[in-house]
């Protein structure tokens, strides 16, 4: 089907497309909002806006003169309470298709003063260096000179990264760059480049000096390093592994830990899984004496590194494990009162079942996912616990990607 059109938009799908029928054919319309009457062209399942003939009254100027273009955002046009109210409603109807029933608390908005890390895109177009993210559905890049979602601590991360892309240009390789703030200064990871020839390392850690870098490494391997990076988990300092992974806001990381916290209350030996640099170990280990289980080794000794620095923690202990391979099983569970799980986006059935198995007597479940949580959810449900309430909270402003915490209680 293709040709002019015109179409009402009668709501946004999960991936934040408008939905809409035109010819009697459902199809996504990008950047719409609901109730709008639009004219554009249909192409294959997508329509492709030309007009907005009757905007929303929700409908706002964007703050970022790439959006539409850039690929990051898709959502700067939508006024902040129906655009919250519909992340809140993603959760809803995630429970909903798994047959889940629970309160779902109002959104808790956590974008604070911006995303702390990034990864930007570097590729070469002849002697043309473009630095930035990519278009939505393309591999094309959109070179970006501003990205409005960024902490003032990253204010200079595209400046850096473009530099760097430029310095590593000869090699002519795609380039992942990433960047994270932290009380250090900027730490930045390079991904893609090969190994990097001795007569450019100069060059690079000039760059690092000139944007202040607290670190540059290329896969994890130093390059140049003027200060340690770390951040700050509640009263312990953490230094950073390269490209260690960390919620995208400080507010969201604070948000999530206090939600999760409130969630173990009491308890006494709580399990962190999936538990990264230590997010909520560092955090619960205030009151409670702490177990701590994840895949990525880094990350796990930096945590264990931190906690004997914090006057009065009541102990942590951690191991590097693969908890998609090796779930921690019903028995092992016996010796906690408390869990607290954060897995990926995938979710975490095989150690959703073995807790469903378990006598721990309170969880609280972390998730990026509404979808992967709704089915982990039923999972520790059909095995005797209630979910007693959800809290979506946002922390990637602009996007349909919405975080949540789970109180399950025997």
């Amino acid at each position: 089907m293709s040709g002019a059109a015109e179409c009402v938009v009668t709501g946004v799908g999960a991936q934040g497309d408008g939905l809409a029928i035109c010819a009697g054919a459902p199809v996504f319309a990008p950047y719409t909002l609901p109730g709008e009457r639009v004219a554009g062209r249909v192409e294959k399942e997508r329509f492709v806006v030309e007009a907005v003939l009757e905007p929303s009254a929700d409908r706002v100027a964007p703050v970022c003169p790439h959006f539409g273009v850039c690929g990051g955002c898709l959502l700067q046009h939508w006024a902040a309470p129906a655009y919250l109210a519909w992340k809140r409603d993603l959760v809803v109807a995630a429970l909903a298709r798994e047959g889940v029933e629970t309160e779902v608390a109002p959104i808790v908005d956590a974008h604070g003063a911006g995303r702390r890390r990034a990864i930007f895109h570097g590729r070469q177009y002849g002697s043309r260096t473009v630095v930035g993210f990519a278009e939505r559905k393309s591999h094309a890049m959109v070179a970006i000179d501003q990205c409005p979602v960024l902490s003032p601590d990253l204010r200079e991360a595209l400046a850096a990264a473009r530099a760097v892309a430029q310095a590593l240009a000869p090699l002519r390789k795609p380039l992942d760059l990433h960047v994270t703030a932290t009380g250090a200064g900027m730490d930045m990871d390079v991904r893609g480049s090969g190994p990097v020839p001795a007569g450019l390392l100069m060059d690079l850690a000039a760059l690092a000096d000139r944007f202040a870098l607290a670190r540059l490494t290329r896969h994890g391997e130093l390059l140049t390093q003027r200060a340690a990076p770390f951040v700050m988990m509640g009263r312990a300092r953490v230094h950073l592994p390269p490209a260690a992974f960390l919620q995208a806001t400080a507010r969201g990381e604070e948000t999530l830990a206090r939600l999760a916290l409130e969630v173990v209350g009491p308890a006494k030996r709580v399990a962190d899984l999936f538990c990264g640099v230590g997010t909520f170990a560092l955090r619960l280990a205030e009151t409670a004496r702490v177990a701590a289980f994840e895949s990525n080794a880094p990350a796990v000794s930096a945590l264990l590194k931190a906690a004997p620095s914090v006057p009065g923690l009541k102990g942590v202990e951690g191991e590097a494990r693969d908890l998609f391979r090796r779930p921690l099983m019903a028995e092992e569970l016996k010796r906690f009162d408390a869990v607290v799980i954060d897995p990926p986006r995938q979710g975490a059935e095989a150690q959703a079942q073995e807790l469903a198995r378990s006598s721990v007597p309170r969880i609280a479940y972390v998730s990026c996912s509404a979808q992967t949580f709704a089915r982990d959810a039923r999972i520790l449900i059909a095995g005797g616990y209630r979910l007693l309430g959800v809290t979506p909270v946002d922390q990637f402003r602009h996007s349909p990607h919405v975080e949540l915490v789970g109180r399950f209680e025997r």
